[in-house]
C-alpha cells in the first residue's frame, strides 16, 4: 500500500475513534438509542478490543516477524494468566465474558501502542489524543454551565445531584477526569494550536470547569490519584517537566476560583441556602470489603475462586455480611487477587516492571534531548493517577473509564515503546501467512467471547424481572448496569 495512503489512515482512524469514544462517554445522553447506555458502551469495548486484538497481531507478525513477541510477551503473560486461571470454572455461567475483556484489554493496549512507530505516527497520536481530550472536555464544560444556570434559575441548593451529568454513577465521571486532568495541559504545550490565543483560553476554561466539578462532587479518588501522578512526574522526570507542572497548577488555580465562584460566591446571591458536599476523611465502607476480598484471595492461594466469584461467593467476614453489598470490591488488584489469585498480581506486575523499564529508558534520553519529555510527563502522570485510584475503585470495570483507558494506555506505551530496527528472521510470504493464520485463529476466538457476551446479555435481561421484585440489594453495575447476575445461588430464580 501506499505510503502516503498509510498515513492519512494512520492520522484520520486514531481521530474519528477517539472523538466517538469521547461522544459515547460524555455524551451518552444526546447520543441515538443503540449508544446511549451502559450496556451499549460495553458493547463498543468489546467490539474494539475484538479489532485490535485481530488486526495488530496480524499486521505486527507481518511487518516484525516474531521479533514483537519480545516487546509484548508480558502482556501476553497476563492475557494467558486470565484465560488460564478461568479454566478450572470452565463449567460455570457465563465464565469467559470478564476474564476475555481483561485478556483482550490488556494485550490490546501494548499491541496497540506498538503500531504508531512503524510510520513515525508516535507524535500525531499524541497530538491527535490530547488535542480531542481538550476539544470534548471543553464542550462538556460548556453544557455542565447549561446545567448550572438552569439549577441555579430553579434555586436548587444540591448542585451534585445533578453535576457531573451523563452518568449513572458520579463515580464514573471521576474515573475519566482521572484520565484526563493531566493531559489537558499538554493541549497548548504541542501542536499546531499551541500559540492560538483563543484556543489557549478554550483549554484553560474547559479544564478550570472539570477541576471545579471534581470539587463539587468530592471526587477524592481523582485528587489523590492526580496529586499522586503529578508528585511522582516532578520527582522522576524533574526539570523537563517544568513547563507541563506550571500550567496544570495554573489551571488547577484556575479550578480552585471556579469552584469559589460558581459553587459558593453565586449561589449565595441567589439562595438562602448553600449546600456542598464535604471531604469526607473516613473510608466510605471501604474497609470490609477490602478485607472480605483479601481473605477471598487466600482461600484458593495462589489461584483464585473463580471469575465474578465476588457475586457469587459464601461471605466470609462478618463485618462485610452487615455492610453495604456492591458489584466489586472498590479495589481492582484485590479483585483479580480474590478472583484470579496471585498468580495473575504477579503476571501484572511483571508488566508493571516492564513500562518501568521502558519508562526509565525514555527518561534517560532526555538528558541528551528533551524534545519528548512533557508528553511523556502528561501521560506517565494520567496512567499513575488512574493505577493508584483502581485501588479504591471500579476504574478498570466501568465500560467509559475502560475505553478512555484504553487510548490513553496505549498513546503512553506508543511513548515508551522502544524504536528499534528489526532484523528479520523469515521472507515477506512466510510472514505473511504466519499472520494471516494468527488472524483467523485470533478471530474465532474472539467470535467465541463476543458470543458469550451477547448471551450474557440476554440472560441479565432475563434475570432484571425477578431481581427487581425478589432480590432488595438495588443496582450493583459491574460489566453489565444490572451487574448482579449471576450471584449467589440462594438468590437465583
Amino acid at each position: 500500500m501506499n505510503e502516503r495512503v498509510v498515513n492519512k489512515v494512520w492520522g484520520v482512524a486514531p481521530c474519528a475513534i477517539s472523538f466517538f469514544i469521547f461522544a459515547i462517554v460524555l455524551f451518552s445522553d444526546f447520543m441515538p438509542a443503540p449508544f446511549s447506555n451502559y450496556a451499549a458502551q460495553r458493547f463498543f469495548l468489546a467490539g474494539l478490543l475484538v479489532i485490535v486484538a485481530v488486526f495488530s497481531s496480524g499486521f505486527l507478525i507481518r511487518r516484525d516477524g516474531f521479533c514483537y513477541l519480545t516487546q509484548v510477551w508480558p502482556a501476553t503473560l497476563v492475557c494467558i494468566g486470565f484465560v488460564f486461571l478461568s479454566l478450572p470454572f470452565s463449567k460455570a455461567q457465563v465464565v469467559w465474558v470478564e476474564p476475555g475483556m481483561y485478556a483482550l484489554f490488556f494485550l490490546g493496549f501494548v499491541q496497540a501502542g506498538l503500531l504508531p512507530k512503524q510510520w513515525k505516527q508516535k507524535e500525531n497520536w499524541v497530538i491527535i489524543l490530547v488535542s480531542v481530550t481538550a476539544i470534548v472536555s471543553a464542550f462538556y464544560g460548556a453544557t455542565t454551565v447549561l446545567v448550572y444556570l438552569f439549577a441555579m434559575s430553579d434555586r436548587v441548593a444540591k448542585l451534585s445531584e445533578y453535576i457531573p451529568w451523563g452518568f449513572v454513577n458520579i463515580r464514573y465521571w471521576s474515573h475519566i477526569a482521572t484520565w484526563l486532568l493531566p493531559l489537558l495541559p499538554l493541549a497548548i504545550l504541542i501542536g499546531p494550536l499551541k500559540k492560538l490565543r483563543l484556543w489557549r483560553f478554550f483549554v484553560a476554561l474547559g479544564t478550570a470547569l472539570w477541576w471545579w466539578i471534581v470539587f463539587l462532587s468530592s471526587s477524592r479518588g481523582t485528587m489523590l490519584g492526580v496529586s499522586f501522578g503529578v508528585l511522582l512526574v516532578a520527582l522522576l522526570i524533574g526539570r523537563p517537566a517544568v513547563p507541563w507542572l506550571k500550567v496544570f497548577l495554573r489551571y488547577l488555580a484556575y479550578g480552585i476560583v471556579a469552584w469559589f465562584v460558581l459553587s459558593i460566591f453565586i449561589p449565595s446571591m441567589l439562595l438562602d441556602d448553600v449546600s456542598t458536599r464535604s471531604l469526607k476523611s473516613d473510608t466510605s465502607g471501604r474497609m470490609p470489603l477490602f478485607a472480605e476480598a483479601w481473605r477471598m484471595s487466600l482461600v484458593e492461594f495462589p489461584l483464585g475462586l473463580g471469575p465474578q466469584s465476588w457475586l457469587t461467593h459464601e461471605i466470609i467476614t462478618e463485618n462485610y455480611r452487615r455492610s453495604p453489598k456492591f458489584g466489586h470490591p472498590h479495589n481492582m488488584y484485590l479483585m483479580w487477587a480474590a478472583e484470579y489469585g496471585w498468580l495473575l498480581i504477579g503476571a501484572i506486575l511483571i508488566l508493571a516492571a516492564q513500562a518501568m523499564r521502558l519508562f526509565w529508558k525514555r527518561r534517560l534520553e532526555l538528558a541528551r534531548d528533551d524534545t519528548h519529555a512533557l508528553p511523556l510527563a502528561a501521560f506517565t502522570a494520567s496512567v499513575s493517577a488512574a493505577l493508584l485510584h483502581a485501588g479504591v475503585s471500579a476504574v478498570f470495570i466501568a465500560p467509559g473509564s475502560m475505553l478512555i483507558g484504553f487510548l490513553v494506555l496505549s498513546v503512553f506505551w506508543a511513548l515508551i515503546s522502544e524504536d528499534r530496527s528489526v532484523s528479520y528472521s523469515a521472507s515477506i510470504a512466510k510472514r505473511t501467512i504466519v499472520a494471516i493464520m494468527t488472524m483467523v485463529a485470533m478471530g474465532v476466538l474472539c467470535l467465541f467471547w463476543i458470543n458469550e457476551v451477547r448471551v450474557y446479555h440476554g440472560a441479565m435481561i432475563n434475570d432484571q424481572v425477578f431481581y427487581y421484585e425478589k432480590v432488595p440489594e438495588g443496582s450493583l453495575p459491574r460489566f453489565w448496569l444490572h451487574g448482579n447476575y449471576p450471584r449467589h445461588e440462594s438468590q437465583m430464580p
